[in-house]
């Protein structure tokens, strides 16, 4: 058995594409599932749209996601670079092979008959397609013409699926496509072909919206007389309402789920999740366990929902996971404008609360800042009980307060004082100690009460409080 070789061939046409990551992964598990190789190929031959700097984005993106490529198109290996533009004479040798062969034929016509011959196909409710005049009527003069390959008008073209199974395509219904472009570049299916057989990728796995190309790709196996690599076609990742992932209704750059702190793990993990599924529903996985388990038979064909919100669940799970110690560091590295003392001192009191790294300061932004703005409209829903009794409770809880020494301002201490308070004072614990919960913090989702009183200090708590009383007295009966 040949060595097993994937590849992903991404363009350089800006941030990498989540749906790059999703197909690099899928390529990089089975590739290590097997013992081989994973190529990574810049397809850069649409010099319209090339982005400096993108093919660097590229390779630090699967660094980031720990899918390292075993040859890399920034270094020279047994294969690479793999960059198409370098390989422009490769491209042009092969196409004369095709012409001479009569596999392959001019075509000189020009961008106004082309849409004239559409417009006329669609008016007939006929799929577009080229209606092969230069196949039958060749130019005279080849410069600035793009070369097609010849399909055979009649037949049946075959593609066995590893997700999918056998699939047939009428060859009548297979467009004779621009193999080389008249600026010398050759297409997408050209390139494409050409090199998974020099680089001697076994397996060719990609996203569902290649499968109608894949029957160009076949015939131009065949015309090469080069043996057919294993095709797989992953489900498309989709938005909410089933359409196509975009960037219109999905944030769909890998750098933006960077930016945001989402760990790479839990990325990695819920990329997997996306149309393939470990042994007994397992949802938590780690890369190693997913390559030791992972078969094609356990990928669906219906196009997964890129659910957001169960990213944020599972990255709040990888987050829990993590050692105090590297959730820090990792804050640290440009998640928060706190010090790493002030990091330390709250960690464990946010971390079960926390989804993505980026919400750290937003939550944590009471304990620390001086700029506090009471939300009075809140402890009145919250307290349960009118203006005037809340007042009166607050200010018998400022002078509980103020008798606390400084020394002994801490948890334990603070719940010894004031856990009988409610029953004291004729209030429920949940109206009471809420209360105190958004009096100094302006909200009512925070971390156990006792252990933000005591880090947040004694100075503030009182100055909150009282800023509260003066807000509630403002407010009209």
């Amino acid at each position: 058995m040949s060595k097993i070789r994937t590849r992903i061939a991404p363009s350089p046409t800006g941030s990498p594409h989540i749906g790059t990551a999703y197909a690099a992964l899928f390529n990089y598990v089975f590739a290590k599932k097997n013992k081989g190789d994973f190529i990574l190929r810049i397809e850069d031959t649409d010099r319209t749209r090339f982005v400096e700097g993108s093919e660097q984005e590229i390779n630090e993106a699967l660094s980031w996601l720990d899918l390292d490529t075993d040859e890399s198109p920034l270094k020279k290996g047994n294969f690479g670079p793999y960059r198409q533009s370098e390989r422009l004479e490769i491209y042009k040798e092969y196409i004369e092979k095709l012409l001479t062969a009569g596999k392959a034929y001019y075509c000189d016509c020009s961008e106004q008959r082309l849409l004239k011959v559409r417009e006329e196909q669609q008016s007939r409710k006929e799929n577009p397609h080229y209606d092969r005049k230069c196949r039958y009527d060749p130019p005279i003069k080849t410069n600035n013409a793009v070369v097609r390959l010849s399909v055979a008008l009649d037949g049946e073209t075959e593609v066995e699926d590893l997700i999918r199974g056998r699939i047939v395509f009428e060859n009548k219904l297979i467009d004779d496509q621009v193999l080389m472009k008249s600026d010398g570049f050759p297409t997408y299916h050209l390139a494409s072909v050409i090199d998974d057989h020099l680089m001697e990728i076994s397996h060719v796995i990609r996203a569902e919206e290649w499968l109608s190309s894949t029957p160009k790709h076949v015939l131009l196996y065949q015309a090469f007389g080069w043996k057919l690599p294993h095709f797989a076609h992953l489900p498309l990742l989709r938005n909410q309402d089933k359409s196509k992932i975009s960037k219109r209704k999905n944030p769909v750059a890998v750098e933006f789920y960077r930016r945001e702190g989402y760990l790479p793990e839990a990325l990695v993990n819920f990329l997997a999740l996306m149309g393939w599924s470990m042994p007994h529903d397992q949802e938590i996985f780690t890369l190693e366990e997913m390559i030791n388990n992972f078969t094609f038979d356990r990928i669906g064909t219906v196009g997964p929902v890129f659910d957001v919100q169960k990213l944020d669940w599972l990255n709040g799970e990888y987050i829990r996971a993590l050692p105090d110690h590297e959730l820090v560091k990792l804050l640290l590295s440009g998640f928060t404008k706190y010090s790493k003392d002030q990091v330390e001192l709250i960690i464990t009191l946010v971390k079960e609360r926390l989804k993505k790294l980026s919400e750290f300061d937003k939550f944590v932004a009471y304990f620390f800042e001086e700029e506090f703005n009471p939300n009075v409209e809140l402890i009145q829903v919250v307290s349960g009980h009118s203006k005037n009794d809340t007042i009166d409770k607050l200010n018998d809880l400022l002078l509980e307060a103020k008798r606390i020494e400084n020394n002994n301002w801490g948890k334990k201490n603070l719940e010894d004082i004031l856990k009988n308070k409610p029953d004291q004072i004729g209030w429920s614990k949940t109206n009471y100690f809420q209360t105190i919960r958004v009096c100094v913090s302006g909200t009512n989702q925070t971390p156990p009460l006792f252990d933000i009183l005591e880090v947040i200090g004694k100075d503030k708590v009182l100055k909150r409080i009282s800023a509260n009383i003066s807000e509630l007295e403002k407010l009209s009966d």
